[in-house]
């Protein structure tokens, strides 16, 4: 995304309190260098038996795949809390120009009133006539920044990580009002839902001390180390959907999870463990996310293991310096949202997060899609900038650079139009 100089002196800053001095290796932008590879097959159970059903997909390979991907990657999947409650703390019936109502409710994980909670921000459309379909995705620098408007609260846990990370960097309201569209969103009859990833895990590689992998182990019955900071902001996705599902306003069998960049790899994590979420958006969400990590190009699992190591289990830094030996490949992470529909997305100059091993990752789950008789991309060619191509399965290169803005948003509402038929 755009960010303000003091937002990137901010993330090199948080860079490098994770690789210290260390030699990242350098990105490969070359296609001729990329070599060659094998994806893992997908419809191949452990035991070598070929899968020939939706229903073979559902009752075994599938459970095998997920279970891959927490061995070996993102770590296990706790449920949520028995104690989980939630307060409504505001509700703004004249929000966006009148338009919305937006309602500010805090999710505690825990009884009582102490933390760790989730502050969540829910817009609806203020003239519907009947619950409607929603929008969930995490923001990056707190629930302010996703609108001016001086009722949303700010992010507590945002102040913490700025306080942490010994910055003195202003919190903006609405410094990212321009990848939110909630204007639009409302204006087609969509909500949005959005808490700060923070909420349950800072984004450092100490987080997990005063974060829910620590405090709720006892109650999750987890230790820190089975799961991962991008297991746990998947999981927040789960917790605010848990929410969702007792709000009257919003269809809660219509609940779309959406992130861009790392947290479009949590929201696919969450998608891929959590089949109450009706469909599934990854934006620029790159290596560890939508992009195969067989190809060398781009950021790589060798930098983005050293780079960030908390986002994933430490056996994932294992296939570090042999990414062939990973038993899994991004192509079954995406499987693993079928039979739901699934949106893939890239940018033109976002060759960091490698567009073509994103737009072949989603090409390469048909046929899992196939097993349920739906049609994915429906086509080999990634498709010239701008164009959005695909069925059950979607997929689009924006011009531009790494980020979230209209002209996808556009594509996600007429994805979603296709889903609340």
């Amino acid at each position: 995304m755009r960010i303000s100089v003091c937002r990137i002196a901010l993330a090199i800053s948080v860079l490098s309190s994770f690789t210290g001095n260390a030699q990242l290796p350098s990105p490969n932008y070359d296609e001729s260098k990329v070599g060659t590879y094998t994806l893992p097959a997908l419809l191949t159970t452990n035991g070598g038996i070929p899968v020939r059903s939706g229903k073979e997909w559902k009752q075994t390979r599938r459970k095998e795949v997920l279970q891959l991907f927490k061995d070996n990657m993102y770590g296990q999947y706790p449920g949520g809390t028995k104690d989980m409650h939630f307060k409504i703390q505001q509700i703004d019936s004249g929000a966006v120009a009148g338009t919305a109502i937006a309602k500010q409710i805090r999710i505690y994980l825990q009884k009582g009133e102490q933390g760790p909670f989730i502050d969540l921000l829910l817009y609806v459309p203020i003239n519907k006539k009947k619950p409607v379909p929603v929008f969930a995705g995490l923001n990056f620098f707190g629930n302010q920044s996703v609108s001016p408007d001086e009722h949303i609260l700010i992010s507590e846990k945002y102040r913490e990580f700025l306080k942490f990370k010994n910055k003195n960097t202003p919190v903006v309201r609405g410094e990212q009002e321009r990848n939110w569209c909630v204007k639009e969103l409302i204006q087609h009859g969509y909500g949005l839902a959005t808490a700060y990833y923070g909420d349950v895990e800072l984004d450092d590689s100490t987080g997990w001390k005063t974060g829910v992998r620590s405090v709720l182990s006892k109650a999750l019955q987890l230790r820190p180390e089975q799961w991962s900071a991008m297991g746990a902001w998947a999981w927040e996705l789960s917790r605010i959907l848990d929410y969702l599902q007792t709000d009257k306003d919003i269809a809660a069998d219509k609940v779309i999870v959406i992130g861009h960049s790392r947290l479009g790899k949590a929201a696919l994590w969450a998608g891929a463990d959590d089949e109450r979420f009706a469909a599934v958006i990854s934006n620029n969400s790159g290596e560890g996310g939508a992009a195969l990590a067989r190809r060398n190009y781009g950021q790589t699992l060798q930098n983005i293991t050293k780079s960030f190591p908390h986002w994933y289990i430490s056996k994932y830094t294992t296939y570090a310096a042999n990414v062939n030996a990973l038993p899994v490949d991004q192509h079954m992470l995406l499987a693993l949202m079928a039979p739901r529909p699934l949106y893939v997305a890239s940018a033109s100059n976002d060759r960091w997060s490698d567009p073509y091993g994103e737009f072949l990752a989603a090409q390469s789950t048909a046929p899992v899609y196939q097993l349920f008789h739906l049609k994915g991309l429906g086509t080999g060619q990634m498709p010239p900038p701008d164009t959005s191509i695909g069925n059950r399965v979607r997929y689009h290169i924006r011009t531009g650079d790494h980020d979230i803005l209209l002209f996808d948003w556009l594509q996600y509402i007429r994805f979603a139009d296709e889903l609340v038929k």
